[in-house]
């Protein structure tokens, strides 16, 4: 009753995309000068908000698609480019990092989404459970969804001892094989839409 194979490409792909190591430096960033209480509860916070929104598009991605009278192959290519421009900007270390601001909630915005619940995970998940045929599937689906968002709890609640063991250049290196992998995953993704269009012309 359960797929690992379901369960380990989109745990993966997620991983690549929302990058854990990744959003370490980030976190400490927005939260900087704040108790420690208080940056776990915002870690906590920053998760809840994240798989909030992926999960309300990993249920509604089918009727949201319908109404906008958007084609799978589309979505698969959109989302391929979309894919392509964050593995480039973390391969080249051009993403912009947010400032902090004690005026809003950072966990909300722009912690929970965009950062971690952006367009490339939320593409990720509709096209995921739009792949996922039968109850096994589907299971492994929403496990790898509830993995990562773990994952990526556990990450931001201990991050200042992550940062002390792994460094600023153990992120930094992580980061960039992150990116190269995002970035076979969404021209693999373009390829397969690119494919679709063809094969049903």
């Amino acid at each position: 009753m359960f797929d690992v194979a379901v369960f380990g490409s989109l745990f993966l792909t997620l991983f690549v995309i929302m990058s854990p190591p990744g959003i370490t430096p980030i976190f400490l960033a927005l939260t900087a000068g704040r108790p420690g209480r208080t940056q776990k509860r915002m870690a906590l916070q920053a998760v809840c908000v994240a798989g909030g929104v992926i999960a309300v598009f990993g249920l509604l991605g089918q009727q949201i698609l319908n109404y906008l009278h958007v084609s799978v192959p589309a979505l698969m290519i959109a989302g391929g480019l979309l894919l392509l421009l964050i593995a480039l900007d973390l391969l080249t270390g051009k993403s912009d990092e947010p400032e902090q601001t004690k005026d809003i909630n950072v966990a909300l915005v722009p912690l929970g989404m965009p950062i971690l619940a952006g367009p490339g995970a939320i593409v990720s998940v509709i096209l995921a459970v739009q792949r996922a045929h039968g109850v096994a599937a589907q299971a492994s689906v929403w496990s790898a969804i509830l993995a990562i968002h773990v994952v990526l709890w556990v990450v931001m609640r201990y991050s200042l001892l992550i940062i002390k063991v792994i460094k600023d250049g153990g992120v930094v290196l992580v980061t960039r094989l992150s990116g190269m992998m995002l970035s076979a995953i969404a021209v693999q993704q373009i390829i397969n839409g690119v494919l679709q269009v063809v094969g049903s012309a």
